[in-house]
């Protein structure tokens, strides 16, 4: 999955882009009247170990000025590995715990309190283990070639 984005800056660290996120229908001939397309505007602060050698070495000569476009990847099974971790799996957990603790009869008030404890849990253990999850999702920057 690949992103067209802009450097917004650079520092001996990292490198600060902002791409623009936009939904699947802003293609689509009706998005104009239809007003459910939307596009955010997103910044990511990428380390420099993720940016492509070529820019690397053009960021150190000091040749790039903010603004300068660039190409943003992640590897389409980190993609999937997302979405598994931030949609598949609360899903999972939610329906789970919904269909087990009815059939073991609890009240329906007991249901939902307990299924959103359980998705405060997941919540909880993303955070702590956010470092680690982290981890395993690289973005690459790289410069756009010229016919992209």
């Amino acid at each position: 999955m690949t992103h067209p984005g802009t450097i917004i800056s650079v520092n001996k660290k990292s490198v600060t882009v902002q791409i623009e996120s936009v939904s699947a229908c802003a293609a689509c001939q009706a998005h104009s009247r239809c007003g459910f397309a939307e596009s955010k505007t997103k910044t990511l602060d990428i380390p420099l170990s993720c940016v492509s050698p070529d820019l690397r070495a053009t960021l150190q000569t000091s040749d790039i000025l903010p603004q300068t476009p660039v190409l943003v990847t992640i590897d389409t099974t980190h993609g999937l590995l997302a979405v598994l971790i931030a949609y598949l799996l609360p899903a999972i957990l939610l329906l789970g715990v919904v269909i087990g603790l009815s059939l073991a009869g609890l009240p329906e008030w007991a249901v939902i309190l307990l299924s959103l404890a359980s998705l405060a849990l997941y919540i909880l253990l993303l955070v702590l283990f956010r470092q680690r999850i982290d981890n395993h999702f690289t973005l690459k920057v790289e410069k756009p070639t010229p016919n992209s």
